[in-house]
Parts: C-alpha cells; structure tokens; sequence
C-alpha cells in the first residue's frame, strides 16, 4: 500500500474540508483546516520524501471568482515537483495539455466522462486520445444511496446513474491508468473507512487505485491495509498531522511502506 498525498486548493488556499459540504452556490464548504502554507510549500515537502502518485484538485469550479487563484496555486505546485503529481478539477480535453505541460503525471476527470448522469463514452475516447492511457486518471468518487454506491459529479454534488462495481472497473480499465475513489459521505470526517466500498475495490486492485475518505486513525489504515488487500493506495487528509491532524506525516509514510 503507497501512500498517496494531497493538496486540495479552495478559494485559492490549501483546504482540508468535508467532501459533502462543497456547494458552488457562495463558493462554500465546511473547513476542517485552511493552510498558512501554500501549495508549493507541500508540493516539494513530498517531492523531498519521494512520494509520487498524489493528486492536486482544484475545488472551484471555471465559473468561479474564486478559480484563477485557485488554478494558479495548482499550476505552482506542478511546477515545482514536476512529473510528481496528478491534477483534476474541471479538466476536459481542451485543458488537459495545459495541466500535462505544466508538470501533472495524469490529469484527473470526472464530470467530462460522466455527463447527465451516464458514461460518456465519446468524451472518454475523446480524453484518453487526447492525452493517452498512460496519463489519464478516472475520478469515481462515489456516494451510497441505498445498499449501493453510485459515481458522483460536479465536485460531489450530483449523483449519476453508474453503480460502482468491479464490472464498472473493469469496463472502464480499459481507458484508464489509474482510479481515484473518494467515498464521499466520509470524507474529511477521519472517523472511520467505508468497509464495505474497501473490500469490493479490494477484491478487484487489477489497476492502480487510490482510496480516499474516513481514515482517521492508525487502526483505519490497517483495516484499510487487510480488507483492500494491500492492494489499495490510500491518502489521509483532514487527520494528518499537515493539516492539523494527530497522524504523524513520518509515522503514515512507515506504516504504509510495511509489507
């Protein structure tokens, strides 16, 4: 298990918040730590400790006052661990290049792919040849809604009608080099992972994937650690020590670098 780190960048600040909160109405979402630090600042903190696979997401949608800002501490700390990070957040594929030129890994997406609450799958083919496979990261955060978890857009705020299951990662592997799974309704709470999200994502790992939401103890990681498999890269927020946190940043990295 990697461990996979993150800069959320908000209003143009480095932000832990609560993934359900984010409204675009007012720019608004539910603050669990805002950084006197800005993103260059982390970006080469896990430049220095060699941690790759991370990912920069812009929380402000195009249409914000908010965005430039927000982009521009994106585009800083791709600049400064070049090749180090992914980058999503409103990417399609008339931005995608901007974001590869100016240092991402991959690019992020979501809501380009899933449009009026199915695959797209012309903008999916349209993205991965737009910037290939090798660089191309699905965002399939989700939310559970009933006894199922289904693929959530526009930074979380709507459901679609795509069941996540391993059918749907497997149909859609085949685009991707990674997924990124935020589960949603636990995120930014650090009280504790979606178990049985896990050991499904757990029980398919034939592509990189890195899980994110809930984890808020040493004791998560390690459930975590079995019921994925130890196939499953995971990213801690709100509880790290980084964001004002009681995970020791050092002791996370050790922990999740044990076989």
């Amino acid at each position: 298990m990697e461990f996979r780190p993150c800069i959320d960048i908000h209003n143009g600040k480095v932000k832990q918040i609560v993934g359900g909160s984010l409204k675009d109405q007012g720019n608004y979402a539910e603050e669990n730590f805002v950084s006197e630090q800005d993103s260059v600042f982390y970006a080469v903190l896990y430049q220095s400790r060699g941690i790759r696979g991370g990912h920069i997401i812009l929380l402000n949608p195009a249409d914000s006052p908010w965005y430039e800002a927000t982009k521009e501490q994106a585009m800083k700390a791709l600049a400064a661990y070049p090749g180090g990070m992914q980058a999503g957040g409103g990417i399609h594929a008339e931005n995608a290049a901007e974001f590869l030129e100016a240092g991402a890994s991959h690019v992020i997406v979501t809501s380009y792919v899933f449009r009026n609450g199915v695959i797209h799958y012309e903008n999916l083919k349209k993205m991965q040849k737009t910037v290939g496979k090798e660089h191309l990261v699905l965002d399939l955060s989700c939310r559970k809604r009933d006894k199922d978890y289904y693929i959530v857009t526009d930074r979380w705020q709507k459901f679609t009608e795509e069941k996540l299951s391993k059918s749907l990662l497997e149909q859609l592997s085949e685009y991707a080099d990674e997924f990124l799974i935020h589960a949603v309704d636990v995120e930014g709470k650090a009280q504790g992972i979606e178990k049985e999200l896990v050991r499904m994502l757990g029980s398919w790992g034939k592509i990189p994937i890195t899980y994110a939401g809930g984890v808020g103890s040493f004791e998560d990681l390690k459930q975590l650690k079995v019921l994925g498999r130890n196939r499953l890269n995971a990213t801690v927020g709100s509880a790290l020590d980084l964001f004002g946190g009681g995970m020791a940043f050092e002791k996370v990295l050790e922990f999740c670098s044990k076989e």
